[in-house]
């Protein structure tokens, strides 16, 4: 059989090695490298049946094993100086759908998350304010609300600011009256992170670097702890724990990020779904008794979706509690919350065994955002995952401990979308 020149270059052209190089150049051109070899490529098979890159510049449908990146790092601008005069910066990541975060290098703060709407308008769907000086104001260190902010060594509370290990026991700096509170009064949230912008296979990306010296607010053991937020280009905040340690200490990393997915005054319109059948029941103190109470027939079975305020007067102080989720391995589902106005909707997955659910009971108007907003009571919702609250103090909870030759790792995922 004998084939023309056309019908050899369009079989040539449909062979699978040429498809896959043209994929594979337009990865490179992507990444702004070979761009010459791959236009010449793309122009050479721009009537093949191969998937093209959109003018968004987002990922195509490539093959797996080729992803395209998010070829611009996130933007760096300044966002004040501290009080002792250090510069801090603000670095935003964006995806393709309108989603944009920015991060401040101080605490590792989320200042501000914008999310479309159900008709498309981003809107701002967390707590925070545009400058540093917001966060070091008197009336934002008396409240403590902890907007946004990274938490450690320790979050949640330890019991009396001490906990025994190795038989020694270590005394705490105490900042939540006689107990110690996301790691003692200059805990991760006051410090100034190494940044570092760039991208991945996934989208754009901050690490965050710190290490917590030992002894800092009585806790054993130099503590390097790093955390990658990813936004992703399915409308995902993606946060990355590690640490390691060279001495024995109790460690629980997580995010203090306040949502609210309208806008508006509050939150109580909110519905939840918690993927947990037990909570802990604390005291006074917000201290776990140790009881694991069922959560049926009480105002704390979110089992099926319920607006955050149709039953919060029942609680005393309003939410505020670890939920024990229902699948502890590997990264599992943690809530969901739906706000109708908006149609706005988030999903929460985590590795972590719990997940705080707090109201934002202590806002109480003093503070004002970004936009002049006043922020008070049930001004936004935590979603706060982690292990449980006091565990080193609760010895049938699971472990805190991070030991030296350990390294302590944990994913926490913010999926944002719309129903309409």
């Amino acid at each position: 059989m004998i084939l023309t020149v056309a019908e050899t270059l369009s079989l040539f052209l449909s062979s699978p090695t040429i498809l896959f190089m043209t994929n594979y150049f337009r990865y490179l051109a992507a990444h702004r490298h070979a761009a010459g070899l791959a236009g010449l490529l793309l122009v050479s098979s721009c009537n093949q049946s191969t998937p093209t890159e959109q003018t968004t510049g987002t990922s195509t449908s490539m093959p797996d094993s080729i992803q395209t990146t998010t070829a611009v790092a996130p933007a760096t601008t300044s966002f004040g100086q501290t009080q002792d005069g250090t510069e801090v910066q603000l670095y935003t990541l964006t995806n393709a759908h309108g989603l944009k975060v920015s991060i401040t290098n101080y605490g590792g703060t989320i200042t501000s998350l914008l999310v479309p709407d159900k008709a498309g308008k981003p809107g701002e769907v967390v707590l925070g304010f545009n400058s540093v000086s917001g966060y070091q104001s008197p009336e934002f260190l008396k409240s403590g609300p902890y907007f946004g902010a990274l938490i450690g060594r320790y979050g949640n509370r330890i019991a009396k600011g001490r906990f025994t290990l190795d038989g020694k026991e270590y005394t705490l700096a105490k900042n939540n009256g006689e107990n110690t509170l996301h790691g003692g009064k200059k805990g991760f949230d006051k410090v100034l992170w190494q940044a570092e912008p760039g991208t991945s296979a996934e989208g754009q990306t901050l690490k965050l670097t710190y290490l917590s010296k030992d002894g800092e607010e009585g806790y054993p053991g130099n503590l390097t702890v790093t955390v990658v937020y990813t936004l992703t280009a399915d409308d995902a905040l993606k946060i990355d724990y590690s640490a390691t340690t060279d001495k024995a200490t109790p460690v629980n990393l997580t995010n203090h990020a306040y949502f609210n997915l309208s806008g508006g005054p509050d939150v109580l319109g909110h519905e939840v779904t918690i993927a947990a059948d037990r909570y802990n029941v604390v005291d006074a103190g917000l201290i776990p008794t140790g009881e694991l109470r069922p959560v049926k027939g009480t105002p704390f079975d979110f089992t099926l979706p319920h607006a955050i305020g149709e039953r919060i007067a029942q609680v005393p102080g309003g939410y505020d509690h670890n939920w024990l989720l229902s699948q502890t391995t590997g990264l599992h589902a943690a809530a969901t919350v739906y706000e109708p106005t908006t149609g706005r909707t988030m999903e929460v997955t985590t590795t972590e065994p719990g997940l705080q659910f707090y109201t934002g009971n202590f806002l109480d108007g003093t503070l004002k955002g970004a936009n002049g907003q006043t922020y008070g009571k049930h001004a936004g919702f935590c979603m706060e995952t982690q292990h449980f609250p006091d565990s080193p103090n609760q010895p049938k909870f699971p472990s805190t401990i991070l030991k030296p030759g350990q390294t302590l790792q944990s994913t926490t995922i913010y999926k944002f979308g719309v129903r309409q």
